[in-house]
C-alpha cells in the first residue's frame, strides 16, 4: 500500500444468496462490481482485494474463480488467500464490501466500515448477531457511483456503530490462547505446562505485492503550476471494457477535479503494459510499461526495451521500465534515456507510488510543451489524490 491509497476489501461467503452467489434477486453482483471498482477507483488512491470463501474455490477451481475475475485482476485486483491471508487484509482494510458472511462480521467487529452488496436477511434468524449487523450496516447501492458510496462509509464511520457485534465475538478478547489450552488439557487429563504462557502464532507479514496492471489506463493529467518546478497531477483508472465514461469517475467523487466533473484542464493519454491481452491497445497507447529487473535477461536492460518499444510502436511517446518501487526508466520519442526515483517519504520510508505514475506524469509534462531540462533540473512532483510525490529526474547513461 502506498501512502494514502485506501484498500477496499470485497468479501463474499458460499451461499446462493451471497456476493458471489446465484440468487436471481441479487443477479450475481460480484463478477461485474469488480471491474467496476477498478474503473471508478484511481488506481493510485486505492487497492482493491477479494476475499473468497474456501468453498467457493473448492466448489468452482481456482482455474474458474481466475477465470471469472480476470477483468479485475487485470485491473489490479488482488486475491487473498481465504485460509492464511483474510484476516491480515481484514485489519488492513479501510472498507469492506461484504454479505453476511463470518468475514464481512469479524470485518465489523474490529470497526472497519462495513458496506452490505448482499444480504439475504429473510434466511436468517432474526435474533441472530447477523441479523442484527444486517440491520446495522448500510447498503451498497450498485448501480450508483462507488467511489462516492466507498468515500462515504469511511469518512462518517462511527467506530462505534459495530460495538453490538464486536460483544459477540467473544466474551473475553486477547484470553483465547490461554483459555483454550486449559481446556484441551482438562479434556485429555493432563496438567498444563508449568511457567509456559500459552502463546498464538502471528499472523505472517504478507508478501510484497504491488499492482501491476495488464488493462488499459486511462490517465487524466494536469500541469497544477505551469509557472513553477514541474508539479502534475495525475489520476489514472482501469479501462472500462464496457464503454468510456466510468473509468474517468466523473460525478462520482467530491472536491475538485475529474472525480467532480471539473474535467477542465485536464488532458487524457492511455497507459499500456506490453503484455496486454489486446495487442491492438500497444498501437494507440500514449505510455507503452513493463516491470521487470533490470538485469532480466529476457527483457532487459531498460535501454535496450525502452529503444525496442518506441522502434515497434511509432504512435507511442514514452517507453517506461519499471526496475522496483519508486524506479523506472523511460525513454522520450526525443531519444532522452532517463531515469526516475522516487524520494522517500519524511519518515525515510519507500514512496510505494507505481513508478508507471510518475511515467505518465512526465509524459504529461513534455506533452504539455516543457523541456527535459526543467525535469531533470529539479525533479517533478507527482500529486495523486491528496499526496505529493517527490520524483529525481536523472540522464541514464
Amino acid at each position: 500500500m502506498a501512502a494514502g491509497q485506501r484498500l477496499v476489501v470485497v468479501n463474499s461467503t458460499w451461499s446462493p444468496g451471497s456476493l458471489f452467489g446465484d440468487d436471481d434477486s441479487e443477479g450475481d453482483l460480484l463478477p461485474s462490481l469488480l471491474p467496476r471498482l477498478a474503473a471508478e477507483l484511481p488506481a493510485d488512491e486505492y487497492r482493491t482485494a477479494a476475499v473468497l470463501h474456501p468453498n467457493i474455490w473448492h466448489g468452482h477451481g481456482p482455474g474458474q474463480i481466475r477465470a471469472w475475475l480476470d477483468r479485475a485482476r487485470r485491473a489490479g485486483l488482488a486475491l487473498v488467500d481465504p485460509l492464511e491471508d483474510w484476516r491480515q487484509a481484514l485489519i488492513a482494510a479501510d472498507c469492506v464490501i461484504g454479505d453476511h458472511g463470518s468475514v464481512t462480521y469479524y470485518a465489523a467487529a474490529i470497526g472497519r466500515p462495513v458496506l452490505l452488496g448482499a444480504f439475504p436477511g429473510g434466511a436468517l434468524d432474526p435474533d441472530s448477531p447477523v441479523a442484527a449487523l444486517g440491520r446495522a450496516a448500510p447498503r451498497l447501492r450498485p448501480h450508483d457511483g462507488l467511489r462516492a458510496q466507498v468515500d462515504r462509509a469511511v469518512d462518517r464511520h462511527d467506530p462505534g456503530r459495530f460495538r453490538a457485534q464486536a460483544e459477540h465475538v467473544s466474551s473475553a478478547p486477547g484470553r483465547s490462547a490461554a483459555l483454550l489450552r486449559r481446556a484441551f488439557y482438562g479434556l485429555i487429563g493432563i496438567p498444563e505446562p508449568a511457567g509456559r504462557p500459552a502463546l498464538l502464532d502471528p499472523l505472517r507479514l504478507p508478501s510484497y505485492a504491488p499492482a501491476e496492471r495488464t488493462a488499459p489506463v486511462r490517465v487524466l493529467s494536469r500541469l497544477t503550476d505551469a509557472s513553477g518546478p514541474p508539479e502534475i497531477a495525475v489520476v489514472r483508472c482501469a479501462a472500462d471494457d464496457d464503454g468510456p465514461g466510468r473509468g474517468y469517475g466523473y460525478g462520482y467523487g467530491s472536491g475538485s477535479g475529474p472525480d467532480s466533473g471539473d474535467d477542465i484542464g485536464w488532458d487524457a493519454h492511455t497507459s499500456v503494459h506490453e503484455d496486454t491481452p489486446d495487442p491492438g491497445r500497444l498501437r494507440i497507447a500514449d505510455v507503452i510499461v513493463r516491470y521487470a529487473a533490470a538485469d532480466d535477461p529476457r527483457v532487459g536492460p531498460p535501454a535496450a526495451w525502452t529503444a525496442e518499444v518506441l522502434g515497434r510502436h511509432p504512435g507511442c511517446a514514452l517507453a517506461a521500465y519499471v526496475t522496483g518501487p519508486g524506479r523506472c526508466t523511460v525513454r522520450t520519442r526525443g531519444g532522452d534515456l532517463l531515469r526516475l526515483t522516487a524520494r522517500p517519504g519524511p519518515d525515510g520510508r519507500a514512496d510505494l507510488c507505481d513508478p508507471a505514475a510518475h511515467a505518465s506524469a512526465l509524459h504529461a509534462w513534455l506533452a504539455g510543451g516543457k523541456s527535459v531540462e526543467e525535469a531533470v533540473a529539479s525533479g517533478i512532483t507527482v500529486v495523486t489524490g491528496r499526496v505529493r510525490h517527490g520524483v529525481d529526474v536523472e540522464r541514464a547513461d
